[in-house]
């Protein structure tokens, strides 16, 4: 079924698109009227909805029922060190997909690639259009938003207040991550850090740890950063659906 996004669905009976979408949906995918789609809005709101007629410059729809919320009851939100562009881009895909609620890309020290503030901007533009796209693929219910990057002191200032997550090699045992999630509750935000390709150095270790960050294992293997942010996303997104049943 097809996913749309609109800035606020109201309390009104249609929904109206216009822009990009009303062009995909009646030059691209040639819905006719009658078809169903799903339409979210910025602050969750999700309704089933069909398609009931075209104006000049928009797609007007008809809600017919509230779907639920693919969402999660916490917010998480990924503070992932800057990797390769193309690995940044899987993460994004695979962190939305998984209900990352936000994805911060963050300059650590044995990060591979730097970025000038140009190049941040058309990054940060394109990684958003991925987010969208994995959005509407994935049926959540938001678009998650992929920040600007930042660096490490930043990116913990940014999470201070929220339960403060940081896989390490050099943790011991898996119990940490899932006493972490035993203490996670409804409502909460949980920060996930991950290092970069290379890791995190030590003294990034212990910065995190004095700012609160519970420092935790993903297992006995050494993890790419790409698997390491999907293995934590799916451990957090799974333990809290569990709990929601």
């Amino acid at each position: 079924m097809y996913h749309f996004f609109v800035k606020t669905i109201g309390s009104e009976d249609e929904i109206r698109i216009s822009g990009a979408d009303f062009n995909h949906i009646k030059n691209a995918v040639r819905m006719k009227p009658g078809e169903a789609a799903v339409i979210s809005d910025e602050k969750g709101g999700v309704f089933r909805c069909s398609l009931s007629r075209f104006e000049e410059r928009e797609a007007v729809f008809v809600k017919e029922a509230p779907e639920k919320s693919s969402e999660l009851k916490t917010k998480v939100v990924l503070y992932q060190g800057l990797p390769k562009s193309d690995k940044l881009e899987f993460i994004i895909q695979k962190a939305v997909e998984l209900g990352a609620f936000k994805i911060v890309p963050v300059e650590m020290k044995r990060s591979v690639i730097r970025l000038d503030e140009k190049k941040k901007q058309a990054k940060t533009a394109r990684w958003q259009a991925l987010s969208q796209a994995a959005a509407k693929q994935s049926g959540r219910a938001v678009i998650p938003q992929v920040a600007f990057p930042v660096d490490l002191d930043t990116a913990l200032e940014m999470a201070k207040d929220t339960q403060l997550v940081l896989p390490y090699e050099e943790a011991e045992g898996v119990k940490s991550f899932f006493d972490f999630l035993s203490g996670i509750k409804t409502g909460d935000t949980v920060s996930v850090f991950i290092g970069p390709e290379g890791g995190f150095e030590r003294e990034e270790v212990e910065k995190a740890k004095s700012c609160g960050a519970k420092i935790v294992s993903l297992g006995r293997r050494i993890l790419r950063t790409e698997t390491a942010a999907v293995s934590a996303l799916c451990a957090i997104m799974l333990f809290q659906e569990k709990n929601e049943e």
